[in-house]
C-alpha cells in the first residue's frame, strides 16, 4: 500500500476507536462530578499504570484523527490534492502524530 492508504486507513480506525471510547470518557466525566467521592475515585482509577495505557490509546487515537483531520480540511480548501502533495502531506501527518502521540505518553507517565 502507499503511505497515503496507511494514513486513511489509520483514520478511519481512530475515528471507531474515539466513538467506542466515548462511552468510557463519558462515564468517567459523570463520575467525577457527581461527587467528590466519584472525582476521586476517577483519579484513583487513572492512576493504575493499565488506566493509563488505556487512556494513551484513545487519546493518542485522538490526535491521530485531529491531525488527519486538519489535513483533509486543507483538502477541502485546494491545498495538497495533487498525487505528490498528497504524499508529503500523508508523510507529515504520519511523522507529526507519533511525535505528539510520543510527548503524550512522556506527559501521561
Amino acid at each position: 500500500f502507499p503511505v497515503t492508504a496507511y494514513s486513511s486507513i489509520a483514520h478511519r480506525i481512530s475515528g471507531v476507536v474515539l466513538f467506542i471510547a466515548i462511552a468510557g470518557l463519558l462515564w468517567m466525566l459523570d463520575s467525577s462530578l457527581s461527587s467528590e467521592s466519584g472525582f476521586e475515585q476517577v483519579g484513583a482509577l487513572l492512576q493504575h499504570p493499565l488506566a493509563k495505557l488505556i487512556l494513551w490509546g484513545v487519546l493518542s487515537a485522538l490526535l491521530y484523527h485531529l491531525v488527519a483531520g486538519i489535513r483533509h480540511l486543507l483538502m477541502d480548501a485546494g491545498i495538497g490534492e495533487g498525487l505528490e502533495s498528497g504524499l508529503l502531506g500523508a508523510k507529515i501527518v504520519l511523522i507529526l502524530s507519533a511525535v505528539l502521540i510520543v510527548l503524550l505518553g512522556v506527559w501521561i507517565w
